[in-house]
């Protein structure tokens, strides 16, 4: 068993974009990297033979939230983890489950000890405190797991947003102490990642970040955007947040987001992503390709026999034409939910691969330029 490591590929350059390997027991993930969501231990739509073989996903995300409620602990731990009970044998990370409760807010109440909140499921009453949530990951089994944080909604006025990221500080501690105290669980290594908080205040998210770099962990979250700010001080906190945390270890913008913020936040010089953005709105016929936003369900795509999309190296988004998608659509089909949502995260997949080539080869800005304005069309 070994700590997770991280390696900059590109450490010679003067960009800020970053090429990177990081080293997991369950294999290594090539930065910059898009992790699909698989929210209760399936990404919604998706085979984990799909996902691994059609989308070429390196790391998945689970939801300590939903997969407390739902198999709950004693399932996972029977099957040996997540890993083996849902059959997927490369990194997963799993969120801590504190975003699931700050949208929970007309059912929760926040106090030192943790969060009361009650389950959507059945509407009955829990507790999350940080040690529990660091006995919840342990039995999911991940490779990365996230601290317990309160992420503050936008917009918060400054006397809230320190109070919640000094309350998010001494849960990491709790979380760090809980770690120490308790042993890896199925014979390999869990990392966990602390969370910067602040909401948008500079100085909040400076001393965040001071912080959280102070607890030397094997890599770093910035958690608190893309819950409602516009998106230009999404980028200016993410640069923010970027500049003040090491240079040596991953960093991961929680929930982000379009494939243009994904371009945009890797020229800051963030590692890792997440989103739903790609099966729930694939979901919904909105899809992302080479050529710019296609909405299936337009009938304008009704004799379009053409591929879903020429320009990306997926098989099955040159097998199937835009015309049988959209049909498939208009019929209510439970393939289209199938084939979009690979489509949009193959995309996905393919767009971070591409970055990191542009970014080892020295030509990433003006790559981005270019793709951007090809990819932010609406077909």
């Amino acid at each position: 068993m070994a700590a997770l490591h991280f390696t900059r590929s590109n450490s010679n350059s003067n960009q800020a974009a970053r090429a990177g390997i990081i080293t997991t027991d369950h294999g290594i993930i090539e930065t910059p990297i898009f992790m699909p969501v698989g929210t209760v231990g399936s990404v919604k739509a998706v085979t984990q033979q799909q996902l691994k073989f059609d989308v070429q996903a390196q790391i998945i995300l689970g939801n300590t939230y939903h997969l407390y409620l739902r198999p709950g602990t004693e399932v996972l731990e029977a099957a040996g983890g997540l890993h083996k009970f849902n059959g997927w044998d490369l990194p997963i990370l799993t969120d801590s489950g504190g975003y699931q409760v700050f949208s929970l807010a007309s059912n929760r109440k926040i106090k030192e000890e943790g969060v009361v909140f009650q389950s959507h499921i059945d509407g009955s009453k829990h507790l999350f405190s940080p040690e529990y949530v660091m006995d919840i990951q342990r039995s999911i089994g991940a490779d990365i797991i996230m601290a317990f944080d309160e992420c503050p909604p936008y917009p918060s006025d400054y006397t809230y947003a320190k109070k919640s990221m000094d309350l998010t500080h001494r849960w990491l501690d709790r979380c760090f102490t809980r770690l120490n105290e308790t042993p890896d669980k199925y014979g390999y290594t869990q990392n966990l990642f602390p969370i910067v908080q602040g909401s948008t205040y500079k100085d909040l998210r400076k001393a965040s970040c001071e912080y959280i770099a102070s607890k030397n962990a094997v890599g770093n979250a910035i958690g608190g955007l893309s819950v409602g700010e516009p998106e230009n001080m999404m980028y200016e906190f993410t640069a923010l947040c970027a500049e003040n945390l090491p240079t040596n270890k991953p960093r991961y913008l929680m929930g982000v987001g379009t494939p243009w913020n994904l371009l945009e936040c890797i020229d800051l010089g963030i590692d890792m992503f997440d989103c739903v953005m790609p099966t729930r709105n694939g979901r919904n016929g909105m899809l992302f390709t080479t050529q710019g936003v296609i909405n299936i369900r337009n009938k304008k795509w009704a004799k379009d026999f053409s591929c879903i999309d020429p320009g990306l190296p997926s098989e099955m988004s040159q097998y199937y034409s835009k015309a049988y998608l959209r049909h498939l659509f208009i019929a209510g089909e439970i393939l289209a939910l199938e084939l979009a949502s690979i489509h949009n995260l193959s995309f996905y997949l393919w767009l971070v691969k591409e970055a990191r080539r542009n970014i080892l080869a020295g030509t990433y800005y003006n790559w981005k330029l270019d793709t951007l304005e090809l990819i932010k069309q609406r077909l």
